[in-house]
């Protein structure tokens, strides 16, 4: 029996929303900081705390940066931007009727060498120039009741970024994705996680690049490469890892109208990341009446990178459901719920073959048809070297999937390879129950899979795993391979 992740993105989807719902779903909230102080990055603080949105009992998380904070706790609730849906009078999160009034009244001037000053994605205009790469800007400005006359200058290392594409550019570092990966490679975790985290990056990336008209290595992230979105990618990534979830099916995802303000000019929602990524992967968009930017981009990389299936299975049975709180007010509650699901034997046991003969493929075709389908959710992919009329060499593509993935899996062939036509038919199988550890081996730790089967454990460690020791430890993959199988037995025998 698998675990299936259901993302239902009725109210669109963010970084906070997803790693909320995540965490009320069961994942180890201790894990999840242990990984992240791994890092080696300050400058921020993490909010974990619970809220009632339209109702509805939901688990908030947030990530404060400690520069320049704005009082998140105290109805400045920032969902990746400047979202507040309560204490500052916002329709939207946004529309200041009063500006920012605070009760010491510190009538600050502010310096913060900005360029445009604390713009914020979705609205918040400033008078005292703030300057967001993907902001809206706020007229009203910070009224301060007493006047204290501060003049403060803010040389922030990584900027006041949130992840609605709310990022300040005052001096501070742009990171490349080579950046990113640098940090991602100090994470305590398994491979596992940090290849998520890298993938939704990758994601964000190529939108990026496609927007501004860039080549990829080309672009600065000046939204997700502040810490906030940094903090979001990583800790949906643990998470997901921690709750043994095999497989994930995403909604559509819903998505507002209208437009936003940026330092770009006005753009339309969804905003040009948001749109490239959802065209790029195949997301679904259902439209909404609501005024605003529902999908983040960093919402939306994590939606592409997390899902392998289109559809729900037939039948299965609900564990548990977690809601993760927004900042927003839409028609609808602002939360993301997440169902964690677990499919039955039978639905195991019951796959399909999809079958198509190709003459007319060349290998490189046929070796990026083969990785595509199985990061797409493929059970296993296999070419059989076939004769086909007129004595043709060819091949048989064959494709071992769940129902639910078929038309994913279809989509693939169709696209990827010249066949014009598939085959399938569903089968049968018998499968021993598995689940996987990691062991620590003295060249690093490595994933093994156990499976059992009348009593008798078997234990296959993964070849990415060894694969990745091999390359960084210059040992022999028989060798690594074998340790890993040991360590996994030993670690039974405790």
């Amino acid at each position: 029996m698998g675990k299936i992740l259901y993302l239902e993105c009725n109210s669109g989807i963010s970084g906070d929303m997803t790693v909320g719902a995540l965490l009320d779903l069961g994942a180890d909230r201790q894990v999840l900081e242990n990984a992240l102080e791994s890092l080696g990055v300050d400058g921020y603080r993490l909010h974990f705390g619970r809220k009632v949105v339209c109702g509805l009992d939901a688990f908030d998380f947030d990530v404060h940066l400690e520069e320049h904070e704005h009082g998140h706790e105290e109805g400045h609730g920032h969902e990746e931007g400047h979202g507040h849906e309560e204490g500052h009078g916002h329709e939207d999160g946004h529309g200041h009727e009063e500006g920012h009034r605070h009760e010491e009244g510190h009538g600050h001037e502010h310096e913060h060498g900005h360029e445009e000053g604390h713009r914020h994605e979705e609205g918040h205009c400033h008078e005292e120039v703030h300057g967001h790469e993907d902001g809206h800007c706020h007229d009203e400005g910070h009224g301060h009741e007493e006047g204290h006359g501060h003049e403060h200058e803010h040389g922030h290392e990584e900027g006041h970024r949130h992840e609605d594409g709310h990022c300040h550019p005052h001096p501070h570092v742009h990171r490349n994705l080579h950046d990113i990966y640098h940090i991602i490679d100090r994470l305590d975790s398994n491979e596992r996680v940090k290849e998520m985290a890298r993938t939704m990056f990758r994601i964000v990336a190529e939108a990026e690049s496609k927007a501004h008209g860039l080549p990829v290595e080309q672009v600065h992230f000046h939204e997700v490469g502040a810490i906030d979105s940094i903090v979001d990618i990583i800790s949906a990534a643990v998470c997901i890892d921690n709750l043994g979830v095999e497989d994930v099916v995403v909604s559509a995802l819903s998505e507002g109208h209208g437009h936003v303000h940026c330092q770009h000019g006005v753009l339309p929602v969804p905003v040009p990341a948001t749109a490239n990524i959802a065209s790029s992967y195949g997301l679904k968009l259902h439209f909404t009446d609501n005024d605003g930017e529902m999908v983040t981009p960093t919402g939306a990389a994590i939606a592409a990178a997390l899902r392998t299936k289109d559809r729900l299975p037939s039948s299965c049975r609900l564990l548990k459901v977690g809601m993760g709180a927004g900042n927003k007010v839409f028609k609808q509650a602002n939360v993301l719920r997440a169902m964690l699901l677990e499919t039955s034997q039978e639905e195991d046991r019951t796959m399909w073959v999809l079958e198509t003969n190709l003459d007319d493929c060349t290998g490189e075709m046929l070796g990026l048809a083969m990785e595509m389908l199985l990061d797409a959710g493929a059970a296993d992919v296999w070419y059989t070297p076939i004769h086909m009329k007129k004595n043709r060499p060819a091949y048989m593509l064959s494709v071992l999937c769940r129902e639910s993935s078929i038309e994913a899996m279809e989509e693939i062939i169709l696209t990827q390879t010249t066949t014009i036509g598939i085959r399938r038919y569903p089968t049968e199988r018998t499968i021993l129950e598995r689940s996987e550890i990691q062991v620590e081996t003295s060249y690093g730790p490595a994933d093994v899979k156990v499976c059992a089967y009348k009593g008798r454990t078997f234990f296959y460690p993964e070849y990415e795993s060894i694969r990745r020791i091999c390359r960084e430890q210059g040992v022999d993959f028989q060798t690594a391979y074998h340790q890993a199988r040991i360590k996994a037995e030993e670690s039974r025998q405790d």
